[in-house]
């Protein structure tokens, strides 16, 4: 590992951060050790350890005292919906998927998602949004907010062969997700999008998604009320579960 500008114990993160990526580390993998990276890269015991530790609190990874440190299984569940791409879900359910790009480029960013993204007023970040359907009929339209500098190479996708979710996957593990779920009357461009009829409702997933310690994503998932429902199975912790997994149709 050559020394940059980044800082040594940064280094040997993002280099476990990218073997987890790529999938050569899956979860529950053992990471290499403190002295096996002091061996492998050349760095003190000192910067593993701190590169270890910061994996550790970022969720990156799990540490057991007196066994090792293993990759954490970073799927975000509730017993409302699970984190998927919607891709995937209109896989499983045997059904075609395809998506259409409406738009995306750089964009001053709206209050919601400056807040929810923390960063100033008047910077931009990329921005897409895309219609997603199942058998050919609209189901989703997806306004995705995403920091440059997480993803530098975001709006060079082609959104038409891979979702967001699934490029935003492949950048990073995601480590934490938060849903908020609305009810609310669609305007006219949505309404046109997604193929509504008059007064017809729609269902409002936001969702912000963390990657190394900060929100680095953020979405509104519109959703035709007639076409769309989020369902869930719930069993507390330790219960042997019987009934089917969650399934919700929306992703990352």
């Amino acid at each position: 590992m050559s020394v940059g500008a980044k800082p040594r114990y940064r280094q040997l993160k993002e280099l476990i951060i990218g073997r987890i990526s790529t999938g050569e580390l899956q979860p529950r993998d053992r990471v290499p050790s403190e002295n096996e990276l002091v061996d492998a890269t050349g760095v003190s015991r000192m910067t593993a350890n701190r590169a270890l530790r910061e994996l550790d609190s970022e969720g990156y990874v799990e540490r057991v005292a007196g066994v090792g440190t293993f990759v954490a299984d970073f799927k975000a569940a509730s017993h409302v919906l699970e984190v998927r791409n919607i891709a995937d879900e209109i896989a499983l359910r045997d059904h075609e998927y395809s998506a259409t790009v409406l738009d995306g480029a750089g964009a001053p960013i709206d209050p919601e998602a400056s807040a929810a993204l923390k960063v100033k007023p008047g910077d931009s970040l990329h921005r897409v949004r895309i219609v997603h359907r199942e058998n050919g009929i609209p189901i989703q339209l997806e306004d995705r907010y995403v920091l440059p500098d997480f993803a530098p190479d975001f709006l060079k996708q082609d959104f038409d062969e891979i979702t967001p979710s699934a490029y935003l996957s492949s950048v990073s593990p995601l480590q934490e997700a938060e849903h908020v779920v609305r009810a609310a009357m669609p305007d006219t461009q949505i309404k046109r999008n997604l193929e509504m009829a008059d007064g017809e409702p729609c269902l409002v997933v936001t969702r912000r998604t963390w990657a190394h310690g900060r929100p680095v994503s953020f979405a509104r998932l519109y959703h035709p009320g007639s076409r769309f429902e989020l369902s869930g199975h719930y069993a507390p912790p330790g219960t042997k579960v019987f009934g089917k997994r969650p399934t919700s149709g929306v992703g990352m």
